[in-house]
């Protein structure tokens, strides 16, 4: 049963959202607590892993999803809800948008979506930082610990480190783990 559950789950998570990966995250979210199948922190820390090894974001997290609730069988029914409708509307899309795509309907249909997509993913991102800095879904609940602090000086250093001297991402995430690493040796973490 959690097979047919994570395959169906993951195929409306497919069907149902645009823009990628993150787009997908509020969605993923929802899905994911709703099965009872990880808590907040779990779930961010299937983000983190999910963003940090090769692949798209979506493909990883539902596979690291479906393993953990359903070992290599559930990673499989996960991976292919999530990938099937991707792979079905692609193939219709290419055949009929490079005819279609200076009709107004057409261009109407993409300018509503590109405003909708960065939505999504600044939700994500909202609730990405919430779980961060520990506060779950209670913005007042944000500075409630020394942890929340060092979150957000490496969250800080992060942003400074991709945007000033444009370090590589990879490079970034490098950093933060050693900071994050030494915190947690120190203070016991």
């Amino acid at each position: 049963m959690i097979y047919l559950e994570l395959f169906l789950a993951f195929l409306k998570i497919g069907v149902c959202t645009f823009g990628g990966g993150y787009a997908m995250l509020p969605m993923i979210m929802e899905e994911v607590e709703a099965h009872g199948w990880a808590e907040s922190a779990a779930l961010l820390d299937y983000v983190g892993l999910s963003e940090s090894t090769p692949g798209p974001f979506a493909v990883n997290i539902a596979t690291f999803i479906g393993e953990s609730n359903g070992g290599f069988l559930g990673a499989l029914c996960a991976t292919l809800g999530v990938v099937l409708p991707s792979f079905i509307i692609i193939l219709a899309v290419a055949a009929f948008f490079a005819k279609y795509s200076k009709s107004f309907f057409v261009k109407g249909i993409m300018s509503g979506l590109r405003p909708a997509v960065v939505g999504l993913v600044a939700s994500a991102a909202l609730f990405a930082a919430l779980a961060v800095f520990g506060a779950g879904r209670d913005v007042s609940a944000v500075f409630s610990d020394r942890n929340t602090y060092v979150s957000l000086g490496i969250f800080a250093l992060s942003a400074f480190l991709v945007f000033k001297p444009k370090l590589h991402p990879a490079a970034v995430i490098g950093v933060a783990a050693t900071i994050g690493a030494a915190y947690g040796a120190i203070f016991g973490i």
